[in-house]
């Protein structure tokens, strides 16, 4: 029998992060693919091996979760090269969406090629995974995680990699020995207060009244954490998010510079970047795009901030609200100004980029190794003779 792997899988609207058995790898790849043809070219394809899969991810998928079955698609950066390229769009749901499948999908694959424990045939990995993941609270409160769940549960999905460095030939098939979906909220809560054995970090938190607003691509959710436990009726999910800005950045850009960004990402990268933040190179010269990003970020800080306001006035004896996800790390500089100027509600940001961005990754990691802890059954002693 295949042994089952652990596998954490954010499925953000930005990018995937995804993080493998005990630690030892993990995953980031943008959320973008591109249907494509079975036979893309490729200059140079005696050299195809010498490249990074990551950035030539081809793929047929075969999966009856699946709204268009064995397509083919490029994916990642690949994707981005695409004139045809989708991101998901503003108001459309992760759990129904056939984008996160793929995209869930491919990233258990490139993680499935690398391993020497699962049985190979030929050419055909036959791969088995513990998987825990999530979905924005709106969903789950929806219901939508039960559907999602059976979506993967009891079915085999095929991820075959065509023209893919190192990979091309190589089918796997996925299999889920178990699924948890867990609510966004609740997740970082718990990444927040708990290590990896889930034992108590933070507990000066513990007993606290927090507010965690999670801002994402598409939506933000803000859990009411009370008695330790996400109070389910105060929680609430928006569609809101920061895909829509970026997008008109983009759109904004090309209009007045000429300049065409291959994806919402490129964006992230110029307003987040340490060095010449918020500047582009048009015709070889550098330029600031201040005017552009600043306006329609502002914008967006003072919708975000006023969710916050009316939230925290129906839960008055909050104590403190903690800003994650990408949405949070891209508006951070603009909520803290607003805040500063407005309130001054006592709040907190992560300044570890990598600790905001990866908290929804990390949290699932540390629920799925606690459930796979607790539902394997003790070895039993040997028996003397």
């Amino acid at each position: 029998m295949t042994k089952s792997r652990v596998a954490a899988v954010d499925v953000g609207n930005d990018s995937i992060k995804a993080i493998f058995g005990e630690l030892e790898y993990e995953l980031n790849i943008p959320n973008i693919i591109a249907r494509d043809t079975e036979d893309r070219p490729v200059i140079g394809i005696e050299e195809l091996d010498d490249k990074n899969p990551l950035d030539g991810i081809h793929i047929k998928v075969h999966s009856p979760a699946l709204k268009e079955n064995n397509a083919i698609y490029r994916v990642g950066n690949l994707a981005t090269k695409s004139n045809n390229a989708t991101e998901l769009d503003p108001g459309s749901s992760k759990s129904e969406e056939d984008q996160t499948l793929i995209m869930l999908f491919t990233t258990l694959a490139l993680d499935a090629v690398k391993q020497e424990s699962f049985p190979k045939t030929k050419n055909v990995i036959d791969a088995s995974y513990t998987l825990g993941t999530g979905l924005p609270l709106r969903e789950v409160k929806e219901g939508k995680d039960a559907g999602y769940r059976s979506k993967l549960v009891g079915s085999v999905h095929q991820v075959e990699f065509l023209v893919t460095p190192k990979y091309q030939g190589l089918k796997v098939n996925i299999k889920f020995n178990d699924v948890k979906v867990y609510p966004e909220g609740f997740a970082a809560y718990i990444n927040l207060v708990m290590d990896n054995n889930l034992k108590i970090i933070n507990k000066d938190l513990i007993d606290k009244r927090i507010l965690i607003q999670d801002i994402g691509g598409l939506s933000t959710d803000i859990a009411v954490i009370k008695n330790r436990n996400v109070d389910d009726d105060k929680a609430q999910g928006f569609n809101l998010g920061v895909s829509e800005s970026l997008e008109t950045i983009r759109e904004e850009i090309r209009t007045k510079h000429g300049v065409e960004l291959d994806s919402r990402r490129d964006v992230v990268e110029i307003i987040t970047r340490k060095n010449d933040r918020n500047h582009i190179m048009v015709k070889g010269s550098r330029t600031s795009v201040h005017d552009i990003t600043d306006r329609i970020l502002l914008d967006l800080a003072k919708k975000q901030y006023r969710l916050l306001r009316n939230v925290w006035q129906k839960n008055s004896q909050t104590e403190i609200c903690y800003f994650v996800g990408g949405g949070a790390h891209v508006l951070k500089d603009y909520l803290k100004t607003l805040n500063n100027n407005l309130d001054g509600y006592n709040i907190e940001f992560f300044e570890d980029d990598k600790e905001s961005i990866w908290m929804m990754a990390n949290a699932y990691y540390k629920l799925i190794t606690d459930f796979v802890r607790k539902t394997e059954k003790p070895k039993a002693a040997p028996v003397k003779s």
